[in-house]
């Protein structure tokens, strides 16, 4: 049975010059976009607010979300022991408990306008597929909401581990669409990053590393990854998350290694949250904040997303699933100011993203799919700026949250 529904009055982002436009959603895709549609079962008035499309979280850990009230207390100063601490908890994982957990996680991030996803998702052991299997349970449960990639990766290192490749193996069988790697937890750097290559070759699938994290900018594996990127012809299939090497070289440097990324289509994302609470460790005064400007490479032709990476546990105890909040905060760290910057930070939870994700159908055009969130903002800037959540969103034109407005409770 067809289904039509009209959104009206929507102040689209891309689309303002045209003043308040009407859209025509029939069977979850937009099928019309115009000024004073008619002829629908459904009519939902925006009343001028921002109409943007959903948010995409571009890297995230549903995996190990939630899990902070049961590690190890962190030292009081100085370096964290945040993986140990991880890998302590990871051994009592179940695959229900990785549900439950993903499943929470979600909810933040659908609640906060996110309607994509790419969640990487451990494989090493003990836990092995738990945590797969796990993501998997909930990406089905809700994907009513939100369309979740799944990229499974060795946090504890590779080559040293012929179990971890086999689980590797199994997990792209099991249905990642996406492989990773952590590099710097291995012996060997270029071996993993060989090995992930090939496996990407050889299932015709993307990249999606961590790399380069640390406080120095010597020996950086990014270099590495383009040559491999160059090679094989996988530009605009490859993305590296943190680099905060970068956020340390000189500046000549920076351009040095930016226009050769841009040349070989190696995409970057920062993970502030993260990248600002760990780095530093080193510093008692003055202390880096170890986040790359990434948004000032994007003029430059380098595709950046910005994410939430981890959330509540020894990574980054901290977070909500909101991208607006993450936004905000690395605009503050990065130093935006400028109308076009805060509109980058925007884009890096949202068309930059899509663009690293190779999503095809994302944006509010015709034939692309209803996902759609609303603000009651007067441009993306702005909601940026004031870290304004998104009131409503639709996935393929049905509502899948809403969120009340405060008021303000005057006497009588």
């Amino acid at each position: 049975m067809t289904v039509a529904t009209i959104f009206q009055n929507a102040n689209i982002l891309g689309k303002e010059a045209d003043g308040l436009l009407d859209l025509r959603v029939v069977d979850g895709r937009i099928a019309e976009i115009g000024p004073g549609l008619t002829g629908a079962e459904e009519i939902i008035d925006l009343n001028g607010k921002l109409a943007t499309p959903g948010l995409i979280e571009s890297h995230i850990h549903l995996d190990k979300a939630c899990i902070l009230a049961r590690c190890a207390p962190e030292p009081e100063t100085g370096p964290t022991n945040h993986a140990a601490r991880v890998t302590e908890a990871k051994e009592k994982f179940t695959v229900e408990d990785v549900y439950e957990r993903a499943c929470r996680t979600l909810e933040k991030c659908i609640s906060n306008g996110t309607t994509r996803m790419r969640t990487h998702v451990e494989i090493d052991p003990p836990a092995g597929l738990i945590c797969l299997e796990g993501v998997m349970q909930a990406a089905k449960e809700y994907a009513w909401a939100i369309d979740v990639e799944i990229c499974a990766f060795p946090q504890e290192g590779l080559t040293q581990a012929d179990e971890t490749d086999a689980f590797l193996l199994e997990a792209l069988d099991k249905g990642a669409t996406c492989v990773g790697a952590a590099p710097g937890y291995d012996p060997d750097h270029n071996g993993q990053i060989d090995r992930v290559f090939a496996l990407a070759r050889e299932r015709d699938i993307d990249v999606d590393m961590h790399l380069d994290f640390g406080n120095t900018p010597e020996d950086m594996d990014l270099h590495y990854v383009c040559e491999l990127t160059e090679k094989f012809g996988y530009g605009g299939r490859v993305n590296v998350g943190h680099v905060t090497k970068m956020s340390v070289a000189a500046p000549d440097d920076v351009a040095e290694i930016s226009k050769r990324v841009a040349e070989t289509g190696v995409a970057l994302t920062v993970l502030p949250a993260t990248d600002l609470f760990l780095m530093g460790r080193d510093q008692d005064r003055g202390i880096r904040r170890g986040v790359l400007e990434a948004h000032r490479l994007i003029p430059e032709g380098v595709t950046c997303t910005l994410s939430s990476n981890n959330i509540l546990n020894p990574f980054t105890p901290f977070g909500d699933g909101s991208l607006m909040r993450m936004a905000n905060m690395y605009a503050n760290i990065a130093q935006a100011s400028k109308p076009a910057e805060i509109r980058n930070c925007f884009d890096m939870t949202s068309f930059q993203s899509a663009r690293m994700m190779r999503l095809n159908d994302y944006g509010i055009e015709v034939g692309n799919p209803a996902d759609i969130v609303v603000f009651d903002a007067a441009s993306p800037e702005a909601a940026v700026a004031e870290s304004i959540a998104p009131e409503v969103g639709y996935k393929a034109g049905r509502q899948t949250f809403t969120r009340p407005a405060a008021q303000i409770h005057r006497p009588a």
